[in-house]
């Protein structure tokens, strides 16, 4: 076979992989999102409970990467503790290591079973969960067939002549095999797929135990840099813990390298016959080993991030406003017009956001700059606000079809709803805060926990809410009606644990009851407020009631 045509079909065969395991990977959070990201959160256990939590997380993923993204984005809004997440991304990495060690089985049988299990979940039933337990299924099916193809493409190479002499250098140059796989991992963002792929060679009889060993150690170097290249834009709290991982799981790598290089280890029987399964086995075993001897160490780690990785205050800047987006050449033209005043709402939803990102930092130690610096931001809403309607109002005055005319009054409606959660932060949560810190008093524990968790809650609903508007995507705005019952139940929840805290004569919870309980309305109608975007696709597409009202009998 021509050698073009075999790096093909190789190359083929690993983008199929890559594919496969994303598509397991988003067809779990589409289906399990919530629940899974409330799991991270609500880890119980102290360290060992945060990375069974991880392990748990990773085989659900099939990706130790998503967990760190995860537990990144939850450090980074103060839900969950530089440590704890840590851990939990120690257990992350032992669960990805599990998950290559039940796809490593010769599992082809099932190859037939799961393509036709998956395509008729996904192209025969239209309930949204069956049909991503489908694109699971599919999922697991292509990467069984992928590593199938992978065997095959493979075959042709036992033959060459160059491959032999390639693998025989990385054999006897340890340091290059180590640096080439890493970067080939990070490149691939995917540990799991580069182990499997290592796998492959390795049970096709061209990849020896020489070479494949400081490969493994080289893939799960790789796989530590991963998760530190996808947030390198986040803040430092959301940094440190994948570079906390990386410190610990890439000393363990490269102890492990220096230990290769010096005394040339033979793999123990126990560890398999063959060399695919010494490795996959390997893998498991050395990730295992970092979670047992790093736990310990967490602490002592994190402290060391937090000391490269210092933050910064600053206050937010209302300098640097991109202009407003709305353009009058374009009343002339209906569709042109609601695109702009859409667009204008995109950036008055941007302002919102930033209002809304440090106010668990405001709530928490406020400071006079950053109430000064939000009360900026609410001057711009209320412009924003005040453009869009005169801008509608103006393309009103034309002779607008109904169908544009119904457009233009769900775009001013949602207009005023952000103007009104412009108010809410300005005119109620930074009055709560300034009292709260001219008092010098702290929410209970336990209450300041659930805050932070509504605050979470409504951020990641209001990026939700602005891809509604820009999308109008019917999955996303049902998804987003869902979150508000989620947060009156949140809501709920909380009142009923305050109650139950001011009956045990908890003083923190007695000294900030009735701001504790306003900061919880507050973030429950904000979210309301951004909910409303959602009704008008949900109603046009018979999904929505008209009333909770029931009919009289």
């Amino acid at each position: 076979m021509h050698p073009f045509i075999v790096l093909l079909n190789l190359a083929a065969a690993v983008m199929l992989l890559l594919w496969a395991v994303r598509m397991v990977r988003t067809g779990m959070e589409r289906a399990y999102g919530s629940a899974l990201r409330d799991g991270l959160r609500r880890a119980r256990g102290g360290l060992p409970g945060a990375a069974g939590a991880g392990v748990v997380l990773a085989i659900l993923l099939q990706s130790a990467t998503a967990v760190g993204v995860l537990a990144a984005g939850f450090a980074a809004s103060g839900m969950l503790g530089g440590a704890t997440g840590l851990a939990a991304l120690l257990g992350a990495d032992l669960g990805s290591a599990l998950v290559v060690r039940i796809l490593a089985f010769d599992l082809s049988a099932l190859i037939p079973v799961l393509l036709l299990t998956g395509a008729t979940l996904f192209l025969k039933f239209e309930a949204r969960q069956i049909r991503q337990i489908g694109r699971i299924v599919l999922g697991i099916g292509f990467i069984l067939l992928s590593l199938t193809m992978i065997g095959t493409a493979t075959e042709p190479m036992r033959e060459s002549a160059v491959l032999p002499a390639t693998i025989g250098y990385l054999a006897g140059d340890p340091l290059t095999a180590f640096a080439v796989v890493a970067l080939l991992t990070w490149g691939m963002h995917s540990s799991v797929a580069m182990v499997l792929l290592l796998a492959a060679l390795a049970q096709g009889g061209i990849l020896p135990m020489a070479a494949a060993l400081p490969m493994l150690l080289g893939a799960n170097f790789g796989a530590g840099l991963i998760a530190v290249w996808l947030t390198r834009g986040l803040v430092p709290e959301a940094r440190r813990i994948p570079l906390g991982n990386l410190i610990l799981r890439g000393s363990a790598a490269g102890l492990g390298l220096l230990a290769f290089w010096l005394t040339d280890p033979q793999m123990p029987a126990w560890l398999g016959a063959r060399t695919d399964v010494q490795l996959v086995n390997a893998h498991l075993l050395f990730n295992a080993a970092v979670v047992v001897l790093g736990l310990p160490f967490v602490g002592a780690v994190h402290r060391l991030t937090v000391t490269l990785l210092p933050v910064t205050p600053e206050a937010p800047q209302t300098e640097r406003r991109p202009r407003s987006a709305l353009d009058r050449t374009t009343l002339a033209l209906p569709s042109l017009a609601l695109a702009s005043a859409k667009r204008e709402l995109l950036l008055m939803g941007e302002v919102i956001e930033e209002m809304l990102r440090p106010m668990s930092d405001v709530l928490d130690s406020p400071s006079e700059g950053q109430i000064a610096a939000l009360r900026g931001l609410d001057d711009e809403v209320d412009r924003r606000h005040s453009d869009i309607k005169l801008f509608i109002t103006a393309l009103n005055r034309r002779d607008l079809g109904t169908e544009d005319a119904k457009r233009s009054i769900e775009l001013t409606d949602f207009a005023i709803n952000l103007e009104h959660i412009g108010d809410i932060i300005a005119k109620t949560l930074l009055p709560l805060a300034e009292k709260k810190g001219a008092e010098n008093r702290r929410f209970s524990e336990e209450g300041w926990h659930e805050i932070l968790e509504l605050h979470a809650r409504v951020l990641a609903n209001t990026q939700l809410a602005m891809n509604v508007l820009i999308s109008g995507d019917i999955a996303s705005a049902r998804h987003l009606m869902q979150e508000k019952e989620v947060m009156r139940r949140l809501e709920r929840e909380s009142h009923e644990r305050h109650l139950e805290r001011l009956q045990r004569g908890n003083a923190d919870s007695l000294a900030t009851s009735n701001w504790h309980l306003e900061v919880v309305r507050a973030f429950k109608e904000i979210n309301s407020l951004l909910v409303t975007v959602a009704v008008p696709i949900l109603e046009e597409s018979g999904m929505i009631l008209k009333s909770r009202l029931a009919e009289p009998r």
